[in-house]
């Protein structure tokens, strides 16, 4: 009986050494990656105006799209997005993986039924100079309605109060130049900063802005319990995921964890996110 209930044990324990590992993979490999995750977050601004009191801005960010990420997932994507009901809708990079081919004008179809009151931004991503001209992105991004600030801003009007959209070139691959995008801005208006890449915050910190919106970590894709992400690309370790504060509250940061995936189809502890973020001033 000892001998045959050993036996018994190590077959559970031979069992549950194959059966983990391939569990876990399937459910990084095909639960999680589509299981989006809707986070509201509340920020409190010194200097937004109070006309802009509960602005509702999404954000969505790393779309990859060709890379296990197809259009038709896009226009659910869309979908979702526009039953938010967002005053403005923000992108911060990388639409494609690497190649566009026929997906450009459906991309174009999806992201055109993007509304919002205020408009929608887009600044472009390390990946969207990968394997094209990132001339092929910029027409998709302005063809669908965006206006994709390359190192400039522009005013958003409620009433007789204004704020400033800006937006950076990408860190990697990009040539950023952040007094460029503000040199229309006056130094005591409110500003928001798109940069692809989270760890601009460091160069942002040092001008006249309020809030930097990023993506390009992907949160880590991979993270831990108790431990987190166990890897983060380039200009994107500092601030690789959720809400920072800098120059002792000057500055506030958030970096969304992203749509799609890349270079692993994977995620696991590291939901796709889309941000919905209301803004309170004071």
């Amino acid at each position: 009986m000892k001998r045959r209930a050993f036996l018994k044990s190590c077959a559970y324990a031979l069992s549950a050494l194959i059966f983990i590992p391939t569990a876990g993979y399937s459910y990084a490999r095909y639960a999680e990656p589509g299981w989006l995750y809707t986070k509201e977050v509340v920020l409190r601004l010194k200097r937004l105006p109070v006309a802009f009191e509960g602005l509702r801005i999404v954000q969505f960010s790393d779309v990859h799209l060709g890379f296990y990420h197809t259009v038709e997932q896009l226009n659910q994507l869309i979908d979702h997005i526009q039953s938010l009901q967002p005053d403005l809708v923000c992108f911060t990079g990388d639409l494609f993986d690497n190649t566009v081919g026929a997906d450009a004008v459906p991309a174009v179809e999806a992201l055109s039924r993007l509304q919002a009151p205020l408009g929608k931004g887009a600044v472009l991503g390390n990946h969207d100079y990968y394997g094209k001209e990132p001339e092929n992105i910029k027409r998709i991004l302005v063809d669908s309605g965006f206006a994709l600030l390359m190192n400039e801003a522009i005013p958003l009007k409620r009433g007789d109060s204004t704020i400033w959209l800006s937006g950076v070139d990408d860190m990697w691959d990009g040539k950023p130049d952040l007094p460029k995008a503000l040199k229309s801005v006056p130094k005591d208006a409110f500003t928001l900063l798109l940069s692809h890449c989270p760890d601009f915050a460091d160069i942002a910190v040092q001008h006249a802005v309020d809030l930097q919106l990023s993506g390009h970590s992907h949160g880590g894709q991979v993270r831990l319990p108790f431990y987190g992400h166990i890897y983060t690309p380039t200009y994107g370790s500092k601030y690789a995921d959720g809400h920072y504060t800098l120059g002792g509250g000057k500055l506030q940061v958030y970096t969304n964890r992203g749509i799609g995936v890349s270079v692993m189809p994977i995620r696991f502890w590291c939901r796709p996110e889309l941000t919905v973020f209301t803004l309170r001033s004071g």
